[in-house]
């Protein structure tokens, strides 16, 4: 979704009152990819203040996008991108539409070939951290080699580098970079240490 930096940071839970201060110390650590669930308190009112405020400098999505009405609300808001869940045909079809970049959730070979064929721009798998690293080499091994596959779900500064090697093209991250209530230091402390070891990871490769 961002060739620049491919690790997307997920506020799940982040409130309207907060959420321009948490994509603040995000976007200060180095991150441009920032994610809103629709399972967030007042998740409209939290993605739209993040658009207006920084819809020009970073790429702002919505997640856990499962149905089509709520597609066509965040095309409304501005969105860029969304990330599902599940592979539902018809919400990728109506993001494309919309010409909203989709990554789409999926787990089995058969709904990452559904997804593929369907348009979708990248494929979450989840839960990654259960699956494990040799479950994405098995993917990549029967997949086009132009999919991205983004490992979300489990992801830690620890084991990054073991998704990346494995062919992920990027990562979601979630509770071990934002808990819903958590202070803005925190925020600002676990972003620093997913971009270090990013950063670390890509030296490796150089």
């Amino acid at each position: 979704m961002n060739s620049r930096n491919p690790l997307v940071a997920i506020l799940r839970g982040v409130k309207p009152d907060e959420v321009l201060a948490h994509i603040d110390a995000l976007i200060t650590a180095g991150f441009s990819t920032i994610e809103i669930p629709l399972n967030s308190p007042d998740w409209q009112r939290s993605i739209a203040l993040a658009v207006e405020h920084y819809g020009h400098t970073v790429k702002i999505g919505a997640g856990t996008v499962t149905n089509v009405s709520d597609v066509s609300t965040l095309s409304s808001l501005g969105c860029a991108f969304i990330l599902t869940p599940n592979t539902d045909p018809e919400v990728i079809d109506t993001a494309r539409a919309a010409k909203m970049t989709t990554c789409i959730g999926c787990q089995t070979v058969s709904e990452a070939f559904v997804a593929f064929r369907h348009g979708a721009d990248g494929l979450k798998i989840f839960p990654a951290g259960e699956l494990g690293p040799n479950y994405i080499r098995a993917l990549k091994a029967v997949l086009p080699p132009q999919v991205p596959l983004y490992a979300v779900g489990g992801i830690r500064p620890d084991n990054l580098s073991h998704y990346l090697k494995a062919g992920c093209f990027g990562a979601g991250l979630g509770s071990d970079l934002y808990r819903a209530g958590q202070s803005i230091h925190q925020t600002a402390a676990n972003a620093k240490a997913f971009i270090e070891a990013y950063n670390t990871f890509c030296q490796s490769q150089a």
